[in-house]
């Protein structure tokens, strides 16, 4: 029971720290190098719905695989 709470924990934790995963720095005065001007944003937000449903359809496939006790 244990080991499926941890497992559930880490699994919410890597699905909703997309905010924290990828922050934006922000702009900066001029005395920093961080500030970049027109950064084209990234590509994988618009199918980070794809990739989703890629890892939901692996967990299925992979909880069908695992043979059930008592069965």
């Amino acid at each position: 029971m244990k080991n499926k709470v941890l497992k559930f924990y880490i699994t919410m934790v890597c699905l909703f720290s997309n905010e924290l995963i990828f922050a934006n720095p922000g702009d900066t005065s001029e005395n920093d190098d961080l500030e970049i001007v027109d950064a084209p944003p990234l590509s994988i937000n618009d199918y980070i719905w794809v990739l989703v449903l890629v890892v939901l359809v692996y967990a299925l496939w992979q909880y069908k695989a695992v043979p059930k006790a008592g069965v």
